[in-house]
């Protein structure tokens, strides 16, 4: 509980320094010092699909939907439709980010060079994907373990996590909601309208 109230006071103090104009710098972490050592949801480097790095930081002011996915899941052709949302909103700052884990239901038996191939040959991925981790077990994905601390962990692959511009979680999405559903739309026009 403590965990979400640093979280929430973060997240509340880099509202606040947006709303005085410090909206190009990103927020700083709660230190001890402001009663707590949370780091934003957004922070540090992950390592892409393709070996490179990636620092979340770059999506702080996009909207974004992380999504754990996997290969061999019934839920796999969700993404076709994460695709088609990510093209269709990617210019007016929406990105999705897709972690790859075997860790949640055993369904991602592939290397991380065979799931790029995977995603590109099938489904024609072009939003970023991560390198295979934990997001469940130890060691835990540090982002997820903030997301999990803040919204609860996936309950199964394909859960969608939706962030709005200050890096906040607003939504949490199991498995069976599609990326064309209706209610998951609204909102998430509504987080690019603001």
């Amino acid at each position: 509980m403590a965990r979400v109230a640093t979280a929430v006071a973060t997240l509340a103090a880099a509202v606040l320094l947006a709303a005085c104009g410090a909206e190009d710098e990103p927020p700083a972490p709660a230190t001890a010092a402001d009663g707590g050592n949370e780091e934003p949801l957004l922070s540090g480097t992950q390592t892409l699909l393709d070996g490179g790095p990636r620092s979340l930081e770059r999506f702080r002011g996009d909207v974004v939907m992380v999504v754990n996915t996997a290969s061999e899941c019934g839920f796999t052709p969700q993404f076709d439709g994460l695709e088609r949302l990510y093209r269709e909103r990617r210019d007016q700052g929406f990105v999705i980010l897709g972690f790859p884990a075997d860790d949640v239901a055993g369904q991602e038996p592939r290397t991380d060079r065979q799931i790029a191939e995977f995603c590109e040959a099938n489904f024609g991925v072009s939003f970023p994907m991560f390198a295979k981790s934990n997001l469940v077990s130890e060691p835990i994905n540090p982002l997820f373990e903030r997301l999990n601390a803040a919204a609860g962990p996936p309950s199964w692959n394909f859960n969608k996590y939706l962030l709005d511009r200050d890096g906040k979680v607003v939504e949490h999405y199991d498995s069976s909601t599609a990326p064309d559903d209706p209610e998951l739309n609204r909102r998430l026009d509504q987080l690019l309208a603001s």
